[in-house]
């Protein structure tokens, strides 16, 4: 139809959060940790942002290891806000599959697992718990 023009629909923005999980944090219920990981996304801390052209880059995952004992730690968060300014500003929203399988590759030299390490609510719990958890 000539003269018809199309009017774009505004993006929505993507959201940097999982209600879900920060529910079960809230609550401190592992049974309702375990069902948001599987259900829903987890803000991921970047050292380097995925490119966006590429669907396959979902950038370098930042870890954290202490200085003292070596031990490796994996942060994760239920909203992007609820990460601290002192970790770099990156933020990936990963899936419960890619969750899984870094958790797959890396666990055995991820000591922990925080969740929202800086609050409001924070947890952890074990690399081998949260496979166990994602696999129910």
């Amino acid at each position: 139809m000539a003269g018809k023009k199309r009017t774009k629909k505004a993006k929505e923005p993507l959201e940097f959060r999982n209600t879900q999980l920060a529910d079960a944090l809230q609550t401190q219920d592992m049974a309702a940790l375990a069902f948001a990981l599987r259900h829903g996304p987890t803000v991921v801390p970047l050292m380097r942002a995925g490119q966006r052209d590429d669907p396959r880059d979902s950038g370098e995952v930042w870890t954290y290891r202490d200085p003292n004992t070596g031990d490796v730690a994996l942060l994760l968060f239920s909203d992007a806000a609820h990460k601290p300014d002192a970790l770099p500003p990156a933020v990936g929203l990963q899936s419960p599959g890619w969750l899984r399988a870094f958790l797959g590759v890396h666990g055995d030299e991820i000591t922990t697992v925080f969740f929202d390490i800086a609050g409001p609510h924070p947890m952890q719990a074990s690399p081998n718990d949260l496979i166990a958890a994602l696999d129910a």
